[in-house]
């Protein structure tokens, strides 16, 4: 179940890349950019043969700004967060990062016939939190419910947490760094996720 989560939030990374739609709502945001970088992943003879240096160059240079991984780090930590210092809270957000980046980016080379359908949006003309829903439709294969929590800061919206048929992605990893806190505190939790991704990086070379 993680593993589908997470594949499907990195699809939700590429929907959000594209400065140009920074200004607009939140719903606006989502669907102009996912059909926008959709057509572009399945032109991208790269990227589909799993060009892991290509892909993760696409998702720094334009899909990060649009996420606050600060945010959801300290979601998926809940209350251990408030134990960390803050060159901790740093470290475990740079590292959280990398291992959702770097985990899933073959997954995109596995998008290349699905729809998405966009579900009806309302919001106050002064909110400051949304929930954008869409669904995945794949050929084959159930919808897949895929839901976007933003949080508006400044002019720009940005995403804090992906919902994937109705399982929250920061709540689904607060188990399992709730457990490497308790056996081996901040530190730990830092150290086993920096050794995922040096052990991520490392099969990528073989």
């Amino acid at each position: 179940m993680k593993a589908r989560i997470v594949s499907a939030f990195l699809l939700s990374l590429l929907m959000l890349c594209a400065p140009a739609f920074a200004q607009q709502g939140p719903d606006e945001l989502v669907k102009n950019v996912t059909e926008e970088v959709l057509s572009i992943v399945r032109s991208d003879k790269d990227i589909q043969s799993g060009n892991a240096q290509k892909t993760n160059a696409l998702i720094e240079q334009k899909v990060l700004p649009h996420f606050d991984f600060m945010h959801m780090t300290a979601l998926a930590l809940g209350r251990d967060w408030a134990k960390a210092s803050p060159e901790q809270q740093k470290k475990l957000s740079s590292e959280f990062q990398a291992l959702l980046v770097n985990t899933y980016s073959n997954a995109l080379s596995t998008y290349k016939h699905q729809t998405i359908n966009y579900k009806p949006f309302r919001m106050a003309a002064n909110q400051t939190d949304a929930l954008v829903r869409t669904e995945i439709r794949q050929p084959g294969g159930a919808p897949v419910q895929l839901d976007y929590r933003l949080e508006k800061q400044g002019n720009s919206w940005k995403v804090y947490d992906v919902i994937v048929g109705g399982i929250s992605l920061v709540t689904n990893y607060r188990d399992t760094f709730a457990q490497e806190v308790r056996n081996a505190g901040i530190d730990g939790l830092i150290q086993s996720l920096a050794a995922k991704n040096k052990q991520i990086a490392a099969g990528r070379q073989k």
